[in-house]
């Protein structure tokens, strides 16, 4: 199949903005170029385009995003500064299997900032003496060269690191669809369950104070007719007290005059 059918095939029905991935491998260049990918892949993150016959990067796109390229198996021999003008951002680049024999052919990826793993496994280069030694002096910003660093420590698997990754991602997703946590959720309801018994609670009370004053309202009152019956009963008793003395002062008058009238 030709590159050009394969990439309206991976597109899926998408825009071509909207990719971030493709695989074109084992498909046939046309003259050993890349034909049907243009700028308008511009989220594009990883390509692959392994035993496509290409043999020249000249009509690679600015692909600015684009992070893992895998150029496996091909036929190409030079050229590689094309991949620092339209692809910056390369962490991971595999030539494995390519026609590339020297250092100064690699020498034109020092301007690759971020590239941090580069294959050359099976590339002819790999026969001169001391070639892991004088790649990584040379391009001192990579890691690990043919899947090793400079101690022979292995790489990470980039799968391992993108589930790693999708992991992670999956468990911000996963909290952010449950919400804040249950004790979180209790707090809540315990403060909305105090301040609920709190406003009843304080409208009784208001209610109470109302309910106080009125009656201390009343008794005072009732003290006050009481104590006004008091003083009118007090003065009626005087009354007849002093009407009991004029009686008997009466009394003793009549009988001095009695006595008086006898003599």
């Amino acid at each position: 199949m030709e590159m050009k059918k394969r990439i309206n095939l991976e597109l899926r029905n998408r825009a071509p903005e909207e990719v971030t991935e493709l695989v074109l491998d084992n498909c046939l260049c046309v003259n050993g170029e890349i034909e049907g990918l243009n700028d308008t892949f511009k989220k594009l993150e990883f390509l692959s385009m392994a035993n496509v016959e290409l043999s020249s990067l000249a009509r690679l796109p600015s692909l600015n995003k684009l992070r893992k390229l895998e150029l496996s198996d091909n036929i190409i021999s030079g050229g590689l500064e094309v991949l620092a003008e339209k692809c910056p951002n390369l962490t991971y680049l595999n030539l494995s299997g390519n026609k590339i024999k020297d250092l100064s052919t690699v020498e034109a990826l020092q301007n690759l900032k971020n590239l941090k793993s580069l294959d050359l496994f099976n590339c002819e280069i790999t026969n001169l003496e001391d070639y892991r030694e004088s790649i990584f002096e040379l391009l001192q910003q990579i890691t690990y060269l043919d899947g090793f660093d400079q101690d022979d420590n292995e790489a990470p698997d980039s799968e391992e690191e993108d589930d790693e990754d999708g992991d992670e991602d999956d468990e911000d997703e996963e909290e952010d669809e449950a919400g804040p946590p249950e004790g979180f959720e209790e707090e809540e309801e315990e403060e909305e369950d105090d301040d609920d018994e709190d406003e009843p609670g304080s409208e009784l009370g208001e209610g109470e104070e109302e309910v106080g004053l009125s009656y201390l309202m009343k008794e005072e009152i009732q003290d006050e007719e009481d104590d006004d019956d008091y003083v009118e009963e007090g003065e009626e008793e005087e009354e007849e007290e002093e009407e009991g003395l004029r009686g008997e002062k009466r009394k003793r008058d009549a009988e001095d005059d009695g006595e008086e009238e006898d003599d």
